[in-house]
């Protein structure tokens, strides 16, 4: 805002040396009026260019913009089996029993155009699962798999509305599904956060950045 509020100051000082220098001309003060024409014309070529600059900052913020979505708590309960606590920023609490290696998360995502994202449009989403993965393919097809739907049926859905009003809706650009996975460790906590893209999951603490640098 104040950035605006400088580019907008500048704008009304150019204005004003446009006026005095039409008037000057008007009454044959030629050199003191291409004078303040030629300020007039610096201050606003100076106003174009620092707005052009900030505009394509503030694209960059839009496009690298991240939303939090939940926290992952990690404790062991047994060989490959995991105690997970979803924490939302709501405040609210889900816990689930994940076996196998990784856990993975899975949402749904609506992506807007490029302007709509530029005006302050963040990607819409809804978390949909949360399960227990294996790193090995053959340990996938035959381990007993976790799997929990985190959708809460009472809640306004956008992607059902989306699809009800689509031709309304000009502006949406995508709908797809993301997913993020990590390795589960003991004690690890891990943060979710919904990017322009998708999904981005990164370590919060000690025990997850090593479970991380050790995976392979």
């Amino acid at each position: 805002m104040t950035f605006t509020a400088i580019l907008v100051v500048c704008a009304l000082f150019g204005l004003l040396f446009l006026i005095a220098a039409g008037r000057r001309i008007r009454r044959r003060h030629v050199l003191s009026g291409i004078a303040h024409g030629a300020t007039a014309a610096i201050i606003v070529l100076g106003v174009v260019c620092a707005a052009l600059i900030g505009l394509n900052l503030r694209t960059y913020q839009r496009l690298s913009f991240e939303q939090p979505a939940a926290e992952l708590q990690l404790s062991r309960t047994g060989e490959r089996q995991y105690n997970g606590v979803l924490a939302y920023p709501s405040g609210e609490r889900a816990t689930f029993a994940l076996r196998g290696d990784e856990w993975q998360v899975d949402a749904r995502m609506l992506k807007w155009t490029a302007f709509a994202n530029l005006v302050g449009f963040d990607a819409a989403y809804r978390l949909e699962r949360i399960s227990g993965r294996y790193a090995n393919i053959d340990d996938e097809r035959s381990q007993p798999r976790t799997v929990y739907e985190l959708a809460s049926p009472g809640r306004i859905d956008p992607w059902e509305l989306v699809h009800r009003y689509r031709s309304w809706l000009p502006w949406i650009d995508a709908m797809y599904g993301s997913a993020t996975y990590l390795p589960m460790s003991d004690g690890a906590l891990y943060e979710i956060k919904v990017s322009q893209s998708g999904l981005v999951a990164r370590p919060l603490n000690q025990a997850a950045r090593e479970a991380v640098s050790s995976w392979h």
